[in-house]
């Protein structure tokens, strides 16, 4: 299996998700999904399935005004002469699934009502970017991690797109990064037994995942016009 192409992937099928839940009309080809209109904040507009995409076999398919982000899944597009600049730069990730069947952290539980979404959400940062909608997709799981008061300290996204699990928007209000990665991977691997996760991170969450288990998969870059 193509760990990074299945990485892309499942990163467009949640994008996917996300932008449709929000009432946006989206399409996917062999070589990129788009959303017609412009997606949420901090999700893109494209993401790019193959190496050989061009700006070109996008354009008519999304928004193109400024505002307008792409995420290119293996860093080879070059956006510079539209008027985009790199808005950043990641690596994707993979973690193989464990040879043992991995501990169950109690503290860890999944997101199952609209009420809880919403605490999830103002922990997280992402506010109205996740819809209850998302609760009913059997594809995805939210996860949360709370404290002995019952708040809500950390959490993740698992979506699960053929063969692969995609672990997104991970996070933590306390400064435990390297137990929330490792008590997260061990959660969406009890989820969705025997398959491989995978995600993309930079910087200190990137070191973080590695120290986790996750090995590298290649580089993406994510383009913002204007």
């Amino acid at each position: 299996m193509d760990l990074r192409r299945a990485a892309a992937r499942d990163n467009a099928a949640w994008c996917d998700l996300v932008c449709r839940a929000h009432g946006l009309d989206t399409a996917v080809d062999p070589g990129a999904w788009v959303s017609r209109r412009r997606s949420p904040p901090a999700y893109p507009d494209a993401v790019t399935l193959r190496d050989d995409v061009t700006w070109g076999a996008l354009a008519s398919r999304l928004d193109g005004s400024p505002g307008c982000s792409v995420k290119d899944s293996y860093a080879t597009l070059d956006l510079s002469g539209e008027g985009f600049r790199v808005l950043f730069e990641a690596e994707w990730i993979h973690r193989e699934p464990p040879a043992a069947t991995p501990r169950r952290w109690s503290r860890w539980a999944p997101v199952r009502t609209a009420d809880d979404l919403e605490a999830w959400a103002v922990a997280h940062g992402g506010g109205p970017t996740f819809r209850a909608s998302l609760l009913e997709e059997p594809t995805v799981t939210v996860l949360a991690a709370r404290d002995e008061h019952g708040e809500v300290v950390a959490g993740v996204v698992g979506s699960r797109t053929g063969a692969v699990v995609g672990l997104s928007n991970l996070f933590s209000t306390r400064p435990d990064h390297d137990r929330v990665w490792a008590e997260a991977a061990d959660a969406l691997a009890l989820w969705a037994p025997g398959l491989p996760l995978v995600g993309y991170e930079r910087g200190d969450s990137l070191a973080a995942a590695r120290r986790a288990g996750f090995s590298g998969l290649g580089a993406l870059r994510v383009w913002l016009r204007g």
